[in-house]
Order: structure tokens, then C-alpha cells, then sequence
């Protein structure tokens, strides 16, 4: 298990969003992003309700508890009390930068929902097509015990697109994200009950492939 430091986390905010207003005491203040589209814009497949109370209920939420934990650190010296609050940093820091990433995923039906260019040559070399990819990821995220995240990533490593899960709300930290896929029940459960290969099945006619792109071009140059 690895514990985020608070400069961690600062440096992951600040390549996830750019929304924050400076405080005393603490590093900034955190806000909820908006949506670049309409509650409704991503029906059949996501409902209008779901992106709704996931938006403003679940991602606020994790805005709020980041909030209150950086306050926390920034106010005590105490080590001991600021190890104490590794937990609520990683948890509600990680939601937010999640959620801000996984906004920008989605996008209504349209040319954005399928892959071009680089991207789409890189997926097809590395998994022998996009409908293999999308199987594949498919099977890895479903497979998540309990709530966490499927990830495609960059792995700066190896210099390849990688299909990877995080428990929870751990961020992802050893790849650049190109795409991130919510299973925390809240994201499908109203919808698609307990079937969530469904969900996973339907999220593809709305990911935003446009955005992808230019993370990944980001990522590889």
C-alpha cells in the first residue's frame, strides 16, 4: 500500500484540473468542474439522472472531503496527525481527479466516439483491433472486486498502452490515463441494476475517443 503525500497530490491536481482558488492555510480550494455537455446528453446510454446525482452529489462530495482534509493539514504541525489524514487525501483527492479526468471521457454520440490517428493505430497494434481492446478491457474492469477503476494508460516506461484497475479511489499514478472507466456502483447501478457488463458494453458508444487522442499524443511526445 502507498501513502499520497500532499505534494503528490497537489502535482497530480494540477495536471487533472486547473480550477482552484487560493485559501490561507492551505494549498487551494478545490471546486466541482463543470460538465462540457448536458445531464442528458449522453442518453440512452448513461441516464440523465445518473450523470446528474453523479456529478453534483458523488464528485461534490469528494471536492468537499478533499477540501476539509487538506484544511486539516495545513492547520495541525503534528506529524502524527498529518499521517493520519494520508487516508482521506488518497480517498476524496483521488475522486476528484478521477472524476475530473472521467467527465472529459465522455462525449454524445458522434464522430468524437471512435478512434483516429495515432491512437487508433497504437490500439490496433497493441491488441489486433479496437473491438479486441474494448473486449479486453471490458473483461479486466468487470472483473474489479468491489468499486474501483478501469484504466487505459501510457506507461512511460515501456512506452505502450496498457490495460490497467485501481481499487477504489486510487488515482492512477504509474501510467498516464487515456481513458478511465467508473465502476463504482453509483456510476450505472440506477440504470443498469447489477449487470454491470451491460454498462460497460454501453459506455463505449459514448467515450469520448477525440479527448483520448490528445492524451495520448500528449503522453507519447
Amino acid at each position: 500500500m502507498y501513502h499520497l503525500t500532499r505534494p503528490t497530490i497537489v502535482k497530480a491536481f494540477a495536471r487533472a484540473t486547473s480550477r482552484s482558488v487560493p485559501i490561507a492555510g492551505a494549498a487551494s480550494l478545490h471546486t466541482l468542474p463543470d460538465l462540457p455537455y448536458a445531464y442528458d446528453a449522453l442518453e440512452p446510454h448513461i441516464s440523465q439522472e445518473i450523470m446528474k446525482l453523479h456529478h453534483t452529489k458523488h464528485h461534490q462530495t469528494y471536492v468537499n472531503g478533499l477540501n476539509a482534509a487538506e484544511e486539516k493539514y495545513a492547520a495541525t504541525p503534528d506529524v502524527k496527525q498529518r499521517i493520519g489524514l494520508q487516508a482521506a487525501l488518497k480517498f476524496n483527492g483521488g475522486g476528484h481527479i478521477n472524476h475530473t479526468l472521467f467527465w472529459k471521457n465522455l462525449a454524445p454520440e458522434g464522430p468524437s466516439n471512435k478512434p483516429t490517428g495515432a491512437l487508433k493505430e497504437e490500439l490496433e497494434k497493441g491488441f489486433g483491433s479496437i473491438e479486441a481492446f474494448k473486449k479486453t478491457m471490458n473483461e479486466k474492469t468487470a472483473a474489479i472486486q468491489g468499486s474501483g477503476w478501469g484504466w487505459l494508460g501510457y506507461n512511460p516506461v515501456t512506452k505502450k498502452l496498457e490495460i490497467v484497475t485501481t481499487a477504489n479511489q486510487d488515482p492512477l499514478l504509474t501510467h498516464v490515463p487515456i481513458i478511465g472507466i467508473d465502476v463504482w456502483e453509483h456510476a450505472f447501478y440506477l440504470q443498469y441494476k447489477n449487470v454491470k457488463p451491460d454498462y460497460l458494453t454501453a459506455i463505449w458508444n459514448v467515450i469520448n475517443f477525440e479527448e483520448a487522442g490528445k492524451r495520448y499524443a500528449a503522453a507519447a511526445n
